[in-house]
């Protein structure tokens, strides 16, 4: 049978969840927390109808949001995070319906502070059951062994990559080739690829890896009737691997799957809409907020230098396809942004006086609420650059083309990271495929924090 040792664990890790999920709801009912914040006495009927809700409740949103699934890969923490939150956040819509049903009866903002204090705790826990799974597995607990079936550059590939992240827990047991003989990578050849039933019948083996050349193929059908017989783990390494992203998506259509070599979290429509919502009530409220401000920024525009308040310049948007993209106009004269073929340098003799301000804190670029309430653009999002450098850089830097799959951004990931205005424009486009691929709420809170934190710093603004 196939060997899943992580029955156990799992379920001691849901045992632990139950244990924070109590320990969060007792902490904010303590006298401790009533010294700092509001105090709640629930009688032990309120408290065991709560626990009866929260804990199937947490585990089923635990369960849909794949926080269960066996992992030994490098899933980063941020991303763990991210879905606890998320999570947290479910739960919260799901209690808040249950007061409202008359079902529960606590307070709204006890629902708040229970949000925050069990998102804290359980990021916290998951870190530390990390962290100890990585010393374990890097000390030779918790092994994995495996099995390579072909051991050519793919193959050796996957054996550089196992022993680089030891954390991984993976260790190579062997090779199977029929063109290869003695030791490749310090791992030994132990047989020929028709020898995997006797192989894996006399050896613990808990995954076999094929890594074959596509003319191989043919015996593909005999390894994994060997790997199901003998209740092993079969996993391929596709011969084009190094063009599908670490997130692929596979679509079935009819029994053929069709697999995409990118995953994009925004082309889900649920994470659309989410995203979508927040941008036009952020936009709405920061319109209104900022009005006194846009004001005194027009005129001020208007007094100093002859010419449109406005500013306005196409720019290529998602799919590709162009829109007018909104400014305050912080330079002397319209005419001075016809050549399009150049960016903006430092002490850029065009800029106003007026402008050099707006242009360092950013607030020249808030005209382009009115593009985000539009559709053009979305608040956080790679930045929309010119036609004429979309043409040049399609061309010259892999990939580029990429960004354009969702919305651009008043900010970015790679703004945040330094990479604004005339900076490495191939750094500048790793940062927005990270975030065309990687993207998640907690991502754009991120960015949406570290902007405002560069309002005043950022030496790329000017």
């Amino acid at each position: 049978m196939i060997r899943e040792n992580q029955q156990l664990f799992n379920v001691f890790n849901v045992i632990l969840d139950v244990i924070v999920l109590m320990i969060s709801t007792l902490f904010i009912n303590s006298p401790f927390f009533a010294r700092y914040g509001p105090a709640y006495e629930f009688n032990f009927d309120t408290i065991l109808l709560l626990f009866t809700l929260l804990i199937p409740s947490y585990l089923l949103l635990y369960y849909m949001f794949k926080l269960y699934t066996p992992q030994r890969t490098n899933r980063s923490a941020f991303s763990e995070s991210s879905k606890i939150i998320q999570v947290n956040f479910f739960e919260y819509l799901f209690l808040s319906t249950m007061c409202v049903l008359n079902i529960l009866y606590v307070p709204a903002d006890f629902l708040i502070f229970f949000l925050v204090i069990n998102s804290i705790f359980a990021i916290i826990e998951k870190a530390i059951i990390r962290g100890i799974l990585r010393i374990l597995r890097a000390k030779g607990f918790n092994i994995k062994y495996v099995l390579v079936v072909g051991a050519g550059e793919i193959g050796r590939n996957f054996v550089d990559t196992v022993n680089l992240n030891t954390y991984l827990g993976y260790k190579i047991i062997g090779f199977l080739d029929d063109n290869v003989e003695g030791i490749v990578k310090d791992i030994r050849v132990i047989g020929k690829i028709d020898d995997i039933d006797e192989v894996l019948s006399h050896n613990l083996i808990d995954r076999v890896v094929v890594s074959i050349a596509p003319r191989h193929y043919k015996t593909l059908r005999k390894i994994i009737d060997s790997c199901e017989k003998n209740g092993v783990r079969a996993d391929i390494i596709p011969d084009y691997y190094r063009y599908i992203t670490s997130h692929p998506s596979i679509e079935l259509i009819d029994n053929i799957p069709l697999i995409s070599v990118r995953y994009l979290p925004l082309d889900i429509s649920y994470n659309k809409y989410v995203k979508r919502i927040f941008d036009v009530l952020f936009s709405i409220i920061s319109l209104i907020i900022l009005s006194p401000l846009l004001l005194i920024v027009a005129v001020a525009v208007k007094v100093t230098s002859p010419g449109p308040v406005i500013y306005k310049q196409e720019r290529i948007g998602e799919g590709g396809h162009p829109f007018m993209m909104y400014k305050f106009r912080s330079m002397r004269s319209e005419d001075e942004y016809i050549d399009d073929k150049r960016w903006t340098q430092k002490d850029d003799p065009r800029v106003t006086s007026v402008g050099k301000i707006i242009r360092k804190t950013s607030i020249d670029e808030l005209p382009q609420l009115y593009n985000i309430i539009k559709g053009d653009m979305s608040l956080i999002g790679p930045r929309p650059e010119r036609p004429y450098f979309v043409n040049k850089f399609k061309e010259s830097v892999p990939k580029y083309m990429i960004k354009h799959h969702v919305r651009p951004g008043m900010t970015g990931w790679a703004q945040v990271n330094g990479y604004r205005g005339n900076t490495s424009i191939v750094k500048r486009i790793e940062f927005d495929i990270y975030y065309v691929e990687n993207w998640s709420i907690l991502l754009d809170a991120r960015i949406f924090w570290r902007t405002l934190t560069l309002i005043f710093t950022d030496k790329n603004a000017y």
